[in-house]
C-alpha cells in the first residue's frame, strides 16, 4: 500500500469541521472494524511507487485503553496534519504511515486492530477514525504492546528495509507495563500464528528492532512514574515523556529529525518545528522531552 500523494491542505480540511466534535462522532466504530481484524493477515506493506521511489514506513501504535485514548483523538482532530508538514518541510517526502490500535488482550473484545501503510491525508484519517477505542484494559498494570510488536515483527514488510536497509520507525503511546511474555495461545486467537511456545517480551523488541527504530510515548510524567523504569530496560533512551499529550506529534517529528540528522543542534530543531507550526508556549515542554535522546544523537556524531 501506500499509493497516491499527501495534499497538507486536504488532510487541515479533513480536520478543521470536526476539531469541537464528541470523540463518540470522531471514532464511531462500536467494535473492531473488519478490515483492522489482524486475524489471518499475511502482511502489511509499505511499497515504492513511480510518485515515492524512496517510501519510508511509519507506525503508530496507538494505546486506546483508559484515558490514552485523548492521543488518537488529538491526531484526528489537531496533530497529525503538522506531523506531515514537519516531514515535508524537511524534505522526508515519502513518509507512509500505518495505524494500530493497542488494549488488552486478556480482557478486551479487540485487543489488536491494524491498517495499512498510507500516504494521501483521505486514507491516513480513514485508518485512524475506523480504530475501536475501547477503552478497556484490565487494571493489572500491564496492556498488549507485546502483541502488537509481534505483528509488526512478523506480519509487516517495507521497501525501506527489502531495498535499502534502512528500517521504519515506530512510535508506540502507553502508560503501562508490557506482560513480560507473549502467550503463544493469545497469538493464535488474535492473529492466527502457531506458535511452539511463548516468546519473552525481549525477544519480540530485538525482532522488532530488525525492521524499525521503535520509540515509546508516555503521555505525562505522572504516568511515566509508574511504567518508564521497565520501558527503558527494555528501549533505553528511545522512550519519550511528554509534559503534555498535546506534544505528541511534534515530540515524534522531532524524533525523526534528530535520527535523521535533518538538525544540528536543540536550537535548529525548535526553529523547524515553530516554522511548521509548534506553538511557542509548547516549546520548552517539546524540547524538554527530546532533550535526552538528542543528547545521545549529538554526542554520536563527535
Amino acid at each position: 500500500m501506500g499509493f497516491g500523494n499527501y495534499s497538507h491542505a486536504a488532510h487541515e480540511a479533513l480536520l478543521r469541521d470536526r476539531a469541537n466534535l464528541p470523540q463518540q462522532q470522531v471514532f464511531a466504530q462500536r467494535n473492531c472494524h473488519p478490515l483492522m481484524n489482524p486475524k489471518g493477515v499475511r502482511l502489511r506493506e509499505s511499497r515504492d511507487s513511480d510518485d515515492h521511489p524512496k517510501s519510508l514506513g511509519m507506525v503508530f501504535a496507538l494505546d486506546v485503553t483508559g484515558s490514552m485514548g485523548s492521543i488518537p483523538r488529538l491526531l484526528a482532530t489537531q496533530q497529525l496534519p503538522n506531523f506531515m508538514k514537519i516531514l515535508m518541510d524537511c524534505q522526508i517526502n515519502d513518509p507512509q504511515i500505518l495505524f494500530m490500535a493497542i488494549g488488552d488482550a486478556v480482557s478486551d473484545n479487540a485487543p489488536l486492530q491494524v491498517g495499512q501503510f498510507e500516504t494521501t491525508a483521505e486514507l491516513m484519517d480513514q485508518w485512524l477514525t475506523w480504530s475501536y477505542l475501547e477503552g478497556g484494559g484490565g487494571g493489572s498494570g500491564e496492556e498488549s504492546y507485546e502483541l502488537g510488536l509481534y505483528f509488526l515483527a512478523m506480519h509487516t514488510e517495507m521497501d525501506c528495509m527489502v531495498k535499502r536497509n534502512k528500517r521504519g520507525y515506530l512510535f508506540m503511546t502507553g502508560d503501562e507495563h508490557p506482560y513480560p511474555v507473549l502467550s503463544r495461545h493469545i497469538v493464535e486467537a488474535v492473529i492466527g500464528d502457531n506458535l511452539d511456545e511463548d516468546i519473552s517480551c525481549e525477544e519480540i523488541v530485538a525482532e522488532v528492532q530488525k525492521s524499525y527504530i521503535p520509540f515509546f510515548i508516555i503521555p505525562d510524567h505522572a504516568r511515566a512514574r509508574r511504567c518508564e523504569r521497565r520501558w527503558r530496560d527494555i528501549l533505553g533512551d528511545h522512550v519519550l515523556c511528554l509534559d503534555d499529550p498535546v506534544d505528541v506529534c511534534f515530540v515524534t517529528a522531532g524524533a525523526i529529525l534528530l535520527n535523521e540528522k535533518r538538525v544540528s543542534d536543540k536550537k535548529e530543531l525548535a526553529d523547524v518545528l515553530c516554522k511548521a507550526g509548534m506553538p511557542t508556549a509548547r516549546q520548552s515542554s517539546v524540547i524538554r522531552s527530546l532533550t535526552p535522546f538528542a543528547e545521545v544523537v549529538f554526542n554520536a556524531r563527535y
